[in-house]
């Protein structure tokens, strides 16, 4: 099983940074479920711009925390 961590762009052009194992039904869920989250809830919808894949759970972590303290600049780099 691998691990993935993805950047969104959200309707308002704010960026959001998660993890999963599942991509497809992480995406689906933040832009229809309960199950997403609240941040992306209202900003929907929400497009994929950027994942990674790693094959364990404490490496995916890590490059999210790592991800999450980019600026936003930064982050728009990583995505092109």
């Amino acid at each position: 099983m691998y691990h993935f961590v993805y950047i969104l762009e959200c309707a308002d052009k704010t960026l959001y940074v998660g993890s999963t194992t599942d991509l497809e039904k992480r995406l689906r869920q933040h832009n229809g479920a309960k199950a997403g989250a609240h941040y992306t809830k209202i900003r929907r919808p929400v497009v994929l711009k950027y994942s990674e894949r790693f094959r364990t759970l404490a490496k995916a972590r890590a490059r999210e925390a790592a991800i999450k303290r980019l600026t936003r600049k930064e982050k728009l780099e990583l995505i092109r």
